[in-house]
């Protein structure tokens, strides 16, 4: 992935993420924590990109300890302990995990449709921070229809546009593409979040990771 910025443009950032992931919310947070500390000293442009945890699962889901317990071969205790961590990150960046946790796994296809759409409205952002507060705040099915639609609508995006969106097939291939993208570069967990096409920064880091990257990128841009 090679930069093709020149100091004068924005540097790209892509967040490979997918709405399942709770660390994808913890890192968010501390991008935009990040971004906030720079104050628009360095001017970016945020572009979230798909990535499917669990392709495979169904309409209808699947319980989120036996799935996570047969994945990762956690048991429940070890579980808890985790969501324990993920809930403490998550409030130091201002993200509120549901303290009942989430119950099930779902399928995020048509998350990432809708989200592909959004982008071409300029209200990707909005959407991404709907979809992750509907599923890991509310424990919402960010697969079920109503659910997409009212994250549209909070997202400020408009409800007839994403209702066809969400009842049809529109941007399967687009979306299938950008996942084969980055798949084929290496990105095999996330979030992972890629400066200027060309640092990577993976897991859910705090501000002070993404400040330091970005500082230094812009500084080989401005030194080029």
């Amino acid at each position: 992935m090679a930069d093709t910025s020149t100091p004068n443009t924005p540097i790209r950032i892509d967040f490979v993420s997918d709405v399942a992931c709770p660390w994808c919310a913890v890192g968010l947070g501390g991008l935009e924590r990040a971004l906030e500390q720079l104050q628009g000293n360095v001017p970016v442009e945020l572009h979230f990109q798909p990535f499917e945890l669990n392709p495979q699962m169904p309409p209808e889901g699947e319980d989120v300890t036996e799935h996570i317990g047969r994945k990762y071969g956690s048991t429940p205790a070890q579980q808890e302990a985790s969501r324990a961590a993920i809930r403490e990150r998550g409030a130091a960046v201002g993200f509120a995990f549901n303290p009942a946790g989430r119950g099930r796994i779902w399928n995020t296809f048509d998350a990432h449709r809708l989200l592909y759409w959004a982008g071409e409205q300029g209200r990707q952002r909005e959407l991404k921070h709907a979809l992750l507060k509907a599923y890991h705040g509310e424990a919402l099915n960010p697969g079920d229809p109503a659910v997409l639609l009212a994250c549209a609508v909070e997202a400020g995006l408009d409800a007839d546009g994403a209702r066809t969106v969400i009842e049809s097939d529109r941007y399967t291939e687009e979306v299938r593409e950008r996942e084969q993208f980055y798949q084929q570069h290496g990105i095999t967990a996330v979030p992972s979040v890629i400066l200027g096409e060309r640092y990577l920064i993976q897991g859910g880091q705090p501000p002070e990771a993404y400040v330091e990257a970005i500082r230094q990128l812009a500084r080989e841009r401005a030194s080029a």
